[in-house]
């Protein structure tokens, strides 16, 4: 050990300059180290309250740990073997938490109570010592200035010995204050080696105590745990390499696809008509006001005999509308592209709906169409499906215009030769159900139209003349019952299509007519109607155009034989009409038979009941008693005519106008 400096006490009393230019050196050193004293304290007094930070900071992780049995995650099926893991170490983590507040409290005990002890000790005396001194100097000198000021002559010897003494006590006082300091000086010298390795002692002895403990905990209990660990470790991150390589993979075969994928309406693949289920993003308008509405991007999906929707973020979807029995067609909306409308059985609900491409499109219509026939309730639904679509295929052949429909279709009875005869005042009746074959010749066209063509309309325009319709009839002679004094009732009707039948006086000609022109319209994408007014008079059945007010076609009621509402779809009815084939000249041919399915926005009965009626009021006119008779059993309205469903074919109206779109 070099050795120290030193105040020399035997100069204390002196006071020399030389001895004050060495203490203030040492004061300058006593200084320097008291603030190094404070800087050290502060980092030892951190060091200590980050280990009582790992205290803290290892019990609340061993309370995570632990907690991640209680936290019932959603995906964490499987994971018994973590938690049991996880238990361990908690358990593991508890016994470090206690090492390491054994270290906290000997590094309070060894490092930082040592520092603070020569911090407040000694270098506080010090600092007591020095202002001591300086007042005991400083009493010195004015002393010393008062002796100095002694006169020379008639000297007051009272005075002068009280100074003496005074001169005297203030000499020893700051002698006595001197030695004091110089020894207290001297002595730091040696404290502050002291103080400085100390607190480094005991914190490196704390510090090996610690890890001598956790080498003692780690290599008696846990090498077979950790070992066994670390193998799972290896095993989980071997898999994640595995799955992040085969996600990398699919990733890039999925990206690697041409650019069509991502745009709208551009699907490649063929439409499937045999899903009885879909799923996928659909507009759904709602109404915002009286007349204003609102389009809504949300999920829909089928479930069962349900159409569900659910919003982004709900947990759930809900039922939006029961397809069971319901109709599905396309509409013309707002100027927007595919959209369809689905209306219940009962014609009171309907919503429109908007797909992104014409591919959805066709198979939202074609699978909602499978629904509501109830062909999910099959034991295997799927080929329940496809065998209807393939049967639809094979038996009917589409024919959009009217005009191809005259010149090709042939005669029922003609077309099969050998072919039974009808006529309506002796039917058949059949003593068990008649087959598809025995109603319907297959193969037989469907026309799906009865619009005026666009050039004839240009041609009454032009003319100013009497208008004419595609069957040859004038304005003014083809509403002769315009005005009939017993019976006039308009329906809102759409024309779904018509085609040649084999019999014209059972309902099941109907029934079957119905389900060959919607499976039609579903195969072929023909899904668009248009919207006429049916009116039935006490002589005519006319379909007029709702704008024009042309009459597309017209039937004598008496021509009419059959007519019926659907079974099962209470807004699909049709009727049969008996029409001749002319041999040539005026001779007379056989009875055929035309079949033509509407779809209305009232119940088909009413429409049903009012041609019955018509009907009756024919065969009344022939005897005026029958006529008077009838006239009293029904309601009139003040111009003498029949009063027939007006107040329930408003009411029908409006309610679909308030329940069209509401989701």
């Amino acid at each position: 050990m070099p050795a120290v400096h030193k105040l020399l006490l035997e100069e204390a009393l002196q006071d020399s300059p030389q001895t004050r230019s060495l203490l203030s050196v040492f004061e300058e050193d006593a200084a320097g180290l008291t603030d190094y004293t404070n800087q050290l304290l502060q980092s030892m007094q951190r060091v200590y309250g980050a280990q009582n930070e790992m205290v803290l900071a290892t019990q609340q992780l061993s309370k995570q740990l632990l907690e991640y049995e209680h936290q019932n995650f959603a995906l964490g099926k499987g994971d018994e073997d973590v938690i049991s893991i996880l238990q361990l170490f908690a358990k593991a983590v508890e016994e470090v938490n206690s090492l390491y507040s054994d270290l906290a409290t000997q590094m309070a005990d060894r490092m930082v109570f040592p520092m603070v002890q020569f911090r407040e000790k000694d270098l506080t005396e010090i600092s007591t010592l020095k202002e001591i001194f300086g007042i005991a100097s400083d009493e010195h000198e004015a002393s010393m200035v008062k002796y100095s000021r002694l006169p020379k002559k008639r000297e007051n010897e009272k005075v002068k010995t009280e100074v003496v003494k005074e001169v005297a006590y203030t000499r020893r006082k700051q002698h006595q204050a001197s030695m004091q300091y110089y020894c207290a000086l001297n002595a730091l010298q040696y404290r502050k080696r002291v103080a400085m390795l100390e607190p480094m002692l005991g914190y490196t002895q704390a510090q090996m105590n610690f890890f001598k403990k956790g080498m003692d905990l780690v290599s008696k209990k846990m090498d077979s745990f950790l070992a066994s660990v670390s193998d799972m470790t290896q095993s989980i991150q071997a898999q994640l390499d595995s799955e992040a390589e085969t996600m990398r993979l699919s990733q890039r075969d999925l990206l690697s696809v041409e650019d069509t994928v991502y745009m709208p309406d551009c699907d490649q693949d063929s439409v499937n008509r045999s899903l009885i289920q879909k799923a996928g993003y659909l507009n759904i308008r709602n109404k915002t006001g009286l007349v204003t509405t609102a389009w809504d991007r949300l999920y829909f999906f089928t479930q069962g005999g349900n159409l569900m929707c659910q919003p982004r973020g709900a947990v759930a979807g809900g039922m939006i509308l029961d397809l069971d029995n319901s109709s599905v067609m396309a509409v013309e909306c707002e100027d927007r592209r595919y959209c369809f409308q689905i209306t219940s059985p009962t014609g009171k609900t309907s919503i429109i709906l908007q797909a992104e491409s014409k591919k959805e499109y066709e198979e939202w219509i074609c699978t909602l169409n499978n629904i509501s026939r109830q062909i999910y309730l099959t034991d295997n639904p799927e080929a329940v499906a496809i065998r209807l679509n393939q049967t639809a295929i094979e038996a009917v052949t589409p024919v959009t215009s009217f005009e191809k429909r005259l010149e090709g279709s042939p005669s029922p009875d003609r077309a099969k030769p050998g072919g039974a005869q009808f006529s309506s005042e002796t039917p058949r009746k059949p003593s068990h159900t008649p087959e598809p074959e025995d109603l319907i010749i297959p193969g037989t066209p469907i026309q799906f139209d009865i619009m005026l063509p666009a050039t004839e309309f240009q041609d009454q325009n032009r003319t100013g003349g009497r208008r004419t319709n595609p069957f040859g009839e004038t304005e003014e002679d083809s509403c002769p019952d315009a005005n009939d004094p017993l019976l006039q009732q308009v329906f809102t009707v759409r024309f779904l299509g018509s085609m040649a039948v084999r019999a014209g006086h059972t309902q099941e000609v109907i029934y079957e007519a119905a389900r060959q022109v919607l499976a039609a319209r579903a195969i072929h994408n023909i899904f668009r109607t248009t919207e006429a007014h049916l009116m039935v008079t006490s002589s005519y059945l006319r379909l007029i155009d709702p704008q024009t007010q042309v009459t597309r076609i017209s039937f004598q009621l008496q021509d009419v034989t059959k007519f019926a509402a659907h079974q099962e779809n209470g807004r699909l009815m049709g009727f049969v009409v008996e029409g001749r084939e002319w041999a040539g000249g005026t001779e007379e041919g056989e009875p055929s038979f035309s079949a033509f399915i509407f779809e209305s926005n009232t119940e088909g009965e009413k429409i049903c009941y009012t041609i019955n009626l018509g009907k009756e009021i024919i065969e009344a006119k022939k005897d005026p008693e029958a006529l008077a008779q009838l006239m009293k059993s029904m309601p009139l309205t003040k111009d003498g005519k029949f009063l027939l469903l007006e107040r329930d074919d408003e009411e029908d109206k409006g309610k679909q106008e308030e329940f069209e779109s509401e989701a």
